[in-house]
């Protein structure tokens, strides 16, 4: 493995997760308004549909990414963004010695004309969804019901119910989701688009998202998955695939029990850690049926919140019931009840990742092939093949890789042509 961040991508996007970055004087103008969205860069926005509190960029190598800048932890970093000529550069300040060191010129991802732009019924289209990286992330409905209980019982690194009606409209209509995904298609070129609830009361969430999963399945043809606590009726998700969902998702964060009883007080009592794993166990049996569109089935952790260890014990359970493991790296983002705690340490969290492409690659999962789909918010596991020691023996694999995602974009684009062949008819 490459251990220096200058010729590895997936080590520095990692290292900037878990020491964030400082913005220089060169970033800013003499009055302190900030240079980086006169550039064209995306603003920062902290939506409920994930933990984008930081600067969207895109690193060397393709790796879009997400870099903590607001949290307290950020203000101890050695990575510094400066501004040159219109460019953007990290140079790493202190590593051992005196002054600094050149470590990547990055891009700022680009700002989209439609983030300027209003719905039809006057919000602002970025309350509505966002990128996160190059997909299309929306919370259609209310703030999770552990944010509105007395006391609250929200998992403790969570910031969705400290933003709503900031950076995050409460209610968004179907036609409010459709004219923004129809914005986001023609502008930014998205392929997907993600839904993300919290817990309601009366397992409602599948139920809210099912009218705009089948109006932009039915006007878009574009790949649709969703996020949501396990639903206590298994055979909804057989529902969703039906209708043409590509994705399930479970956040379950936390392989130890313990841990995560302490952490998800509420997740624990209204679902508990089984429940979260019995959803992704069944979701990853059914995309081993034949029929449909693709799917794919994702466990959800958090590397940070409980050891090493317990993070690869994690990802070896998900990918044995042919689910895909998300892993995200813990960010105590301002305002949350883990505000104070230190984030994880790098060197701590490579064998997790390393684990993530091993064991994706040994089960042979379908990892990295849907078109244009860049995340900022998580190393994908693809990415992951950065941190393996000898990944020339995953050969095999990788050409099984690349055939699976050439076939892929063909079947969608086929698709996607009929879905604007039915349109037109429709239309005429």
């Amino acid at each position: 493995m490459e251990t220096d961040v200058r010729r590895n991508p997936a080590l520095l996007k990692l290292d900037l997760y878990c020491r964030g970055l400082r913005l220089d004087d060169s970033c800013f103008r003499a009055d302190q308004a900030s240079l980086l969205q006169a550039d064209g860069g995306r603003p920062i926005l902290r939506t409920r549909a994930g933990l984008g509190s930081g600067l969207e960029m895109v690193l060397p190598g393709g790796l879009w990414t997400n870099v903590p800048v607001t949290e307290k932890f950020t203000a101890a970093s050695p990575y510094v963004l400066h501004r040159e000529d219109g460019a953007y550069l990290i140079r790493r300040h202190g590593n051992g010695h005196a002054g600094s060191e050149d470590v990547a010129r990055v891009h700022l991802a680009p700002r989209p004309a439609w983030y300027a732009r209003l719905t039809s019924t006057g919000k602002p289209m970025t309350s509505i969804g966002t990128l996160q990286g190059t997909y299309l992330g929306v919370y259609p409905a209310r703030v999770c019901d552990y944010w509105k209980e007395k006391p609250r019982v929200n998992c403790h690194f969570c910031s969705v119910g400290l933003n709503l009606g900031v950076d995050d409209a409460n209610e968004k209509s179907v036609a409010e989701v459709l004219e923004v995904v129809n914005a986001a298609r023609a502008g930014s070129q998205i392929t997907y688009v993600d839904f993300n609830t919290g817990h309601y009361e009366g397992d409602t969430y599948l139920d809210i998202l099912e009218p705009y999963i089948r109006r932009i399945k039915q006007e878009t043809g574009l790949l649709v998955g969703v996020q949501t606590p396990p639903h206590h009726d298994l055979s909804r998700y057989d529902r969703l695939r039906a209708m043409g969902v590509n994705r399930a998702s479970f956040c379950f964060e936390i392989f130890d029990e313990t841990i995560f009883r302490k952490v998800c007080p509420g997740k624990d009592r209204e679902y508990g850690l089984k429940r979260y794993l019995d959803a992704v166990a069944y979701c990853g049996r059914l995309g081993r049926t034949r029929g449909g569109d693709p799917w794919v089935a994702n466990g959800e952790i958090i590397a940070g919140l409980e050891p090493p260890e317990s993070s690869i014990k994690a990802i070896d359970w998900i990918t044995s019931v042919g689910a895909v493991p998300t892993v995200c790296v813990f960010r105590p983002l301002a305002g949350t009840d883990m505000e104070d705690e230190a984030p994880p340490r790098t060197e701590d969290l490579v064998p997790v990742f390393r684990r993530l492409y091993e064991a994706c690659m040994e089960r042979r999962l379908p990892i990295g092939i849907a078109p244009n789909i860049h995340v900022s918010l998580v190393l994908l596991p693809e990415e992951c093949r950065w941190f393996v020691d000898r990944p020339r023996r995953y050969w095999r694999q990788e050409l099984r890789r690349r055939a699976l995602s050439a076939a892929f974009r063909l079947q969608y684009a086929s698709r996607l042509r009929r879905t604007k062949a039915r349109q037109a008819g429709a239309v005429s």
